[in-house]
């Protein structure tokens, strides 16, 4: 039995899974059962970070995925973000990086710089 906090709304309901068997309880919806599941069989993340900008009034433009994204890929995709550098001007939404590590997820930028 794996015990969990469902993230999904504010309501914050203490899940319990079991992980053979793939039930939830202590959920209050059943995206929270989703959730659990999903949390149990494949964790995925939206990933925020920044990366290098030129030509702007700050040095970091605010990045995130596109939509969420394997939990074991958080520190691959943390490394590349490390080399990339962009030139302004960047608007919201304009992608950064294209189908990060072949995962139809793309990196986009989260500000107007």
């Amino acid at each position: 039995m794996k015990e969990l906090i469902c993230i999904v709304c504010p309501r914050g309901c203490h899940l319990s899974v079991d992980e053979k068997a793939l039930k939830v309880t202590g959920n209050s919806c059943n995206r929270g059962a989703i959730y659990g599941i999903n949390e149990i069989t494949n964790p995925v993340r939206v990933i925020t970070s920044t990366v290098k900008i030129k030509n702007a009034s700050l040095k970091r433009l605010p990045v995130k995925t596109s939509k969420a994204i394997s939990k074991s890929l958080i520190f691959e995709v943390i490394k590349l973000l490390d080399d990339v550098e962009v030139t302004s001007p960047i608007h919201i939404g304009d992608v950064i990086l294209k189908d990060i590590l072949g995962t139809d997820v793309d990196i986009i930028a989260c500000k107007d710089m």
